[in-house]
This record gives C-alpha cells, structure tokens and sequence, in this order.
C-alpha cells in the first residue's frame, strides 16, 4: 500500500491530474463493505496532510464499523458536467482505491470524539474525454502507471 506522497513519487503527472479534479469539488463517495459483503456508499470529504491522504467520519457512523471489520475501500471523485459541446474540456473523474488505516493518536485527532482514516493506495484511475475517446490512465501499486483509450 502506498501513501499520497509515495503514489506521487511513482506517477507525478497522474498524482497532479487527480489532484487537480479533487482540488474542484469537495465531496467525494467512500464504498465501503458491509458485513454480509455488499456494498455501501456514504459521503465523504478528504483532506492532504504530511504527504498523506485523510478522511475522518463522526462517531457512530457505519462506514466506521465497516472500516474497523474491512478496511478495504474505494473513493469516487467527480469533476463539474463537461461541456455539451467541448466534452474534452471535461477535468474527469478519478477513482482510488486501497484500504483506510484507522488512525487513533490524539495528536493527530481534530477532535476526540471523531474518527481519523489514514488512506493507503493501491489502485489510483483519471478517466477524461479526448476528442473521441475515454481516455483512463491508472496507476496500480507495483505496477505502474498505463493509459487506455477507447472510442
């Protein structure tokens, strides 16, 4: 698993792409996994700190309890509507997935009655418009960074 800083060391130019969509609106969607293993979405915002990527919950919440059982995750960022006429001038969305790290150190902490999440990358995907084709460019861990483009 990677942090924000160790994702930009591998892939600056996606890191600064999907930091420029997260950087357009700030809420985003969390998936989590629910005990019985199907999905779940909540709302969610995140937040850049020390090189790492964040997003806290309030207490109770149960994208909490389904972090502490599986901390497996995915985040979905969506831009502004591109343009009807000009889709290319669209900024794309992006998509990150790993596992969020429940992080418990009242330094740290805003607040003691919140919960903290430290994310950790696996997966980080830029999907945009380029004239006629979807174009995806996706960095996974070990893997390395590849665009796929289709019409």
């Amino acid at each position: 698993m990677a942090s924000w800083q160790e994702f930009e060391r591998q892939a600056p130019e996606l890191a600064g792409a999907a930091r420029r969509v997260m950087d357009t609106c700030k809420h985003r969607v969390l998936a989590t996994l629910r005990k019985g293993g199907s999905p779940r979405v909540s709302g969610i915002e995140t937040t850049f700190r020390d090189g790492e990527l964040w997003t806290g919950s309030m207490p109770g919440a149960v994208k909490v309890h389904d972090l502490r059982r599986d901390p497996r995750m995915a985040i979905h960022v969506a831009s502004p509507e591109p343009d009807a006429v000009d889709p290319s001038s669209w900024e794309g969305d992006v998509k990150l997935a790993g596992r969020a790290v429940e992080v418990a150190d009242e330094v740290v902490l805003t607040s003691p009655e919140s919960h903290l999440f430290r994310i950790e990358l696996t997966e980080v995907v830029w999907t945009r418009v380029d004239g006629d084709e979807l174009v995806m460019t996706a960095w996974h861990e070990g893997a390395g960074v590849r665009e796929i483009r289709r019409k």
